[in-house]
C-alpha cells in the first residue's frame, strides 16, 4: 500500500442563504435555504513515500480543503483517505505523530515565546526522545540559518523568520509526511531559495514525503518531482514534473540580438512577442518551422551578433492549462 491513498474523495459545503428585507429574514425562522458548493469531487490518488509532491491549481480549486482532509482537521462528505496507513480523522492523535503542517498564513508558534522554548515546548508535547531532539534542533538551526533569532520571542520575528521557525517546529517530530500549504507566500527571494534547499535536502536525508499546494511556480519547479492538478474540485492531471514539461514543447522562444535594425520576420508560425532597438524575441510554433530552418531565416535575414533558446517556463504551462480547463467548461 502507498503511503497516501486518496479514493474517490468528496467534500461538499452548505451555507445559509441570508435573503434581503425584515419580512424575509422573519421567514428565515421557521425555514432556511443553503446554498451546497463541492469544493473536492470524485478526487483520487495515491503517494509513495519519499516522493515531493505539487498540488496546484487556481483559488478555489480545493487544495486547502484537500490538505485538511489529508491532515485530518475535515471529514469527507464520500471516500476514503488513509495516511501512514490510518484514517486521518478517526485517530487523531496517532495521525499528528506522523504529520507536520505549515499553513502559509496561519501560525502555530506562541506569540510571546522564543523558539528556543517552542522547540522546548514541542518537545514535551510530542514526547520526543533527547537524542532526537537534540539531533533535529542542531540540524535545523544549521540549514534554516536560525542562530541570530533563537532566543527572540516569536511577536519581533520578520515573516522569513517566522516561516523558517515554522518548518522548524512542524518537523521536530520527524514526521513521515510535510503539508505545505503556501509556505512561501509573501517571503523575498533569498529566504525562498533558503526554504527551497532545506526541504530537498530533508527529503535526501529522511526521506520525509512532501505535498506543497502554492501559487509560485519555481516553488514547484525547485522543490517537486511530480504535479498533481485539481480545478472546480475535479482531478485535472496527474504527471511527473518532465512530462508536464513536455506540454509546453509545442513552441519555443529565440531570443536574437544583432548589430543594426532590422525588420521584424514575418513567417508563419514565428510571433514576434517582444521588439527592442537590437533585440527581438519571438515565439516559434516547432510544428511549423523546424530548427534548421529558422537558423537559416535568421541568419539571412539578420547580422546576428547572439541567440538565445527557450523552453516555456513552467508557470506559462499552468497557465495555458487553466485556461484551457475554464473554457472547457465554459463550453460545457
Amino acid at each position: 500500500m502507498s503511503l497516501i491513498e486518496v479514493s474517490h474523495v468528496s467534500r461538499e459545503f452548505k451555507s445559509f442563504q441570508r435573503p434581503e428585507g425584515l419580512k424575509n429574514a422573519l421567514y428565515t425562522l421557521f425555514k432556511r435555504e443553503y446554498e451546497y458548493k463541492m469544493a473536492v469531487d470524485d478526487v483520487s490518488f495515491s503517494i509513495e513515500k519519499g516522493e515531493l509532491v505539487g498540488y496546484i491549481g487556481p483559488n478555489g480549486a480545493g487544495k486547502s480543503t484537500t490538505i485538511k482532509m489529508l491532515s485530518g482537521i475535515l471529514v469527507p462528505s464520500s471516500g476514503t483517505v488513509i495516511t501512514g496507513g490510518i484514517v486521518p480523522w478517526e485517530q487523531r492523535k496517532k495521525n499528528a505523530s506522523h504529520i507536520g503542517v505549515v499553513f502559509g498564513q496561519r501560525s502555530q508558534l506562541n506569540w510571546d515565546l522564543p523558539m528556543e522554548d517552542t522547540f522546548e515546548l514541542y518537545r514535551r508535547m510530542y514526547r520526543i526522545h533527547n537524542n532526537s531532539y537534540h539531533r533535529n534542533v542542531d540540524m535545523f538551526v544549521e540549514l534554516l540559518e536560525m542562530q541570530q533569532f533563537l532566543r527572540k520571542p516569536v511577536r519581533q520575528l520578520s515573516l522569513g523568520q517566522k516561516m523558517r521557525a515554522e518548518l522548524a517546529v512542524a518537523l521536530l517530530h520527524d514526521p513521515s509526511i510535510l503539508y505545505l500549504d503556501e509556505p512561501t507566500i509573501g517571503l523575498d527571494v533569498v529566504v525562498k531559495d533558503k526554504i527551497r534547499k532545506f526541504i530537498r535536502s530533508l527529503n535526501q536525508e529522511k526521506k520525509t514525503t512532501v505535498i506543497l499546494t502554492t501559487h509560485d511556480m519555481d516553488d514547484i519547479e525547485e522543490i517537486c518531482n511530480r504535479i498533481i492538478m485539481i480545478d472546480h474540485g475535479k482531478l485535472v492531471l496527474d504527471q511527473t514534473i518532465h512530462d508536464f514539461k513536455i506540454q509546453g514543447t509545442d513552441h519555443y522562444y529565440v531570443e536574437l540580438s544583432f548589430s543594426s535594425n532590422h525588420k521584424p520576420l514575418n513567417i508563419p508560425g514565428v510571433l514576434m512577442v517582444k521588439e527592442e532597438a537590437a533585440c527581438h524575441t519571438y515565439q516559434v510554433d516547432s510544428g511549423m518551422v523546424s530548427f534548421n530552418l529558422l537558423l537559416r531565416l535568421l541568419s539571412d535575414s539578420y547580422d546576428v551578433t547572439d541567440i538565445t533558446i527557450n523552453k516555456p517556463e513552467i508557470d506559462e504551462i499552468v497557465r495555458r492549462l487553466y485556461k484551457r480547463t475554464g473554457e472547457r467548461e465554459q463550453s460545457e
